[in-house]
């Protein structure tokens, strides 16, 4: 759906990690895979997390094709449970397009919670999220709160505002625009420290 090369998300997250020497991250929603292997290749640590276990297959075969397994522990994982992280224990978080899965917004205030919980003071949590000047946004049918289904897919989308308000424990240092894909998607892509 989204193509083979990594997100621009993951290519400005890389950049950031690099920044403040982060070497261990989780991924959160990692997909088929294409920012895990971009992070693997540029010698940052992964846990790859996903609800699908063809997306962790699929990881984990290019991971083995590639000889990138000594970097990447991938694992079938619902994000709406308790993350299987001690407290403290992680350098950074990233997830690109998770939030707007179709999750409300207390599945993502957990989210935060469990983020926060497991990050290191000073850890990172970088991730993306369509906002509400895409075109998408309000079309479709809506499904409560700022979620709307299109082409049988629910899409949450994002203001400023609740990207503030999602930022318990955190300090939001960036929240930057950019777009993807031909349609095009139209991103933020925030960085939060943690408090």
């Amino acid at each position: 759906m989204f193509g083979l090369e990594q997100s621009i998300a993951a290519e400005k997250a890389l950049k950031f990690f690099q920044e403040k020497n982060i070497e261990n991250i989780v991924e959160l929603g990692a997909g088929l895979g294409r920012d895990t292997i971009f992070f693997a290749k540029n010698s940052i640590n992964i846990h790859a997390l996903d609800y699908s276990q063809t997306s962790i297959e699929s990881i984990t075969n290019k991971s083995e094709k590639l000889n990138l397994t000594n970097f990447i522990k991938p694992k079938v994982f619902d994000i709406r449970k308790k993350l299987p992280f001690e407290d403290n224990s992680i350098e950074g978080c990233f997830s690109h397009m998770l939030y707007c899965m179709a999750l409300s917004n207390s599945d993502l205030e957990c989210l935060n919670n469990e983020i926060c919980r497991i990050l290191k003071p000073g850890g990172l949590n970088i991730y993306t999220v369509r906002h509400t000047e895409d075109g998408d946004y309000k079309n479709g049918i809506h499904r409560g709160e700022d979620l709307y289904e299109n082409d049988g897919f629910i899409v949450h989308f994002f203001s400023k505002d609740k990207v503030n308000k999602l930022s318990k424990g955190f300090k939001v240092l960036d929240i930057e625009k950019f777009e993807e894909g031909k349609f095009p998607r139209k991103l933020f892509i925030v960085k939060n420290i943690k408090i």
